[in-house]
């Protein structure tokens, strides 16, 4: 592989404007063109090479910076009434800490859903029994405010609304500044699934109305996997705990967050190699200039992607204006002689690793954008896409996409 793409013009080692090659994982490890897991750099993987103890002064102070990290990464703080929880488990552990614990045990919830996440969202909050609300989309349109705003008029019971921000089935942004203004209107607490957004997107958290955010450890803070983070109103988080409204012992929100506030531990035991790799990749966010210019660098991936793929003739599902700069989608070539597995090995075998479709359907696969990845990555894969195409011998004209109506309920 390593010829073959020198040959074609694209190096392989870093540049002098890129970062040194220990911040570069090794060249046996595939680079991850997923949403997360995605790459991570050597020094993350490295960090997590040491024991440390559940209990130890070290833990509670990494806690602590992780905590503090992370708020001065959202741009909120204590000060302002925002404190932020570390939850273990998946990001999906994490949403439904927030939804079980942050709803009232009498609360009432609208749940949006334009895609697998949002649908993820309905299908916990009914698994916990919450009374429910669902207010679908087409899976390529973003969320209406003015339909969210009718529908809460329609059920002035609901207490919470719920909303995914960057829908990772198909790269969709969702207006959250538009629909949070509907959800402060009608008084209603917001609640963001920022997963695939937060740490590449600009949010701001007070001026778009949200209460409670969730993300995770392992997508654009390019950590890996093992734990979640809900930012959530101190007030809301008191009420919560006063009032006992969590549905479940282990995914207590407010008792693991009254638990770090108070001696910084976890209430069970905690991620440590994950706390450790997630350190690592925070001190790196942060040196590499933030938001700003994490989110440059992934914009500027994005554009490659698309480019190229619109070269070798791969037509997109969502139109350009809305899509996200975190992961695309792409229509499947509609070529016989196409299989997506066969694609998918083909490439993964070259290092390089794609991800499967999830729209309803629609044949489909997605490219992310995300993790420790460089336009040269970007190029690296186009360029291996090609060699695929002419193996395999299909042409890339799109299948056509099917989606779903909106549909309200």
């Amino acid at each position: 592989m390593t010829g073959t793409l020198a040959a074609k013009g694209i190096l392989l080692t870093p540049q002098p404007n890129e970062p040194h090659d220990r911040d570069f994982p090794s060249s046996s490890d595939p680079k991850l063109f997923t949403p997360g897991p995605l790459t991570t750099s050597a020094a993350v993987k490295q960090a997590m090479g040491h024991d440390i103890g559940a209990w130890d002064a070290p833990l509670i102070a990494m806690v602590k910076e992780i905590r503090d990290g992370l708020l001065k990464a959202a741009e909120v703080s204590r000060e302002m009434g925002w404190d932020v929880t570390l939850q273990p488990g998946s990001g999906t552990f994490g949403v439904e800490s927030m939804l079980g614990s942050l709803t009232p045990t009498d609360g009432k919830l609208l749940l949006i859903a334009n895609g697998a996440y949002g649908e993820r969202l309905i299908k916990i909050a009914k698994m916990l029994k919450i009374d429910t609300v669902e207010l679908r989309f087409a899976e390529n349109e973003p969320a209406c405010a003015e339909v969210v705003a009718k529908t809460l008029a329609e059920h002035p019971d609901v207490t919470g609304v719920g909303l995914i921000h960057c829908e990772t089935t198909t790269g969709m942004n969702n207006d959250i500044a538009a629909v949070g203004k509907a959800v402060k209107q009608a008084g209603k607490t917001y609640f963001v699934d920022a997963m695939s957004s937060f740490g590449a997107m600009p949010i701001d958290f007070e001026a778009n109305g949200i209460d409670v955010l969730v993300s995770s450890a392992n997508k654009c803070m390019e950590g890996v996997p093992g734990f979640s983070f809900v930012f959530a109103k101190t007030a809301l988080l008191e009420q919560a705990r006063d009032e006992k409204w969590a549905r479940s012992h282990s995914l207590d929100l407010a008792d693991q967050w009254q638990g770090q506030q108070t001696h910084g531990r976890f209430r069970f035991t905690p991620p440590n190699q994950v706390l450790l790799a997630f350190r690592q990749a925070m001190r790196e966010f942060f040196a590499e200039g933030g938001v700003p210019a994490r989110e440059a660098r992934y914009k500027e991936n994005y554009q490659t992607l698309v480019d190229g793929m619109a070269e070798l003739g791969f037509g997109e599902f969502l139109a350009r204006d809305k899509q996200s700069h975190i992961i695309t989608t792409f229509l499947c070539p509609a070529d016989d002689k196409y299989d997506f597995m066969t694609f998918y090995n083909k490439l993964s075998d070259r290092g390089f690793v794609i991800y499967p479709g999830k729209v309803t359907g629609s044949d489909c696969f997605r490219i992310g954008n995300i993790g420790r990845l460089y336009k040269r990555d970007m190029q690296g894969l186009l360029l291996a896409m090609g060699e695929v195409i002419k193996e395999m011998g299909f042409g890339t004209t799109p299948a056509a996409s099917k989606t779903r109506e909106a549909v309200a309920v």
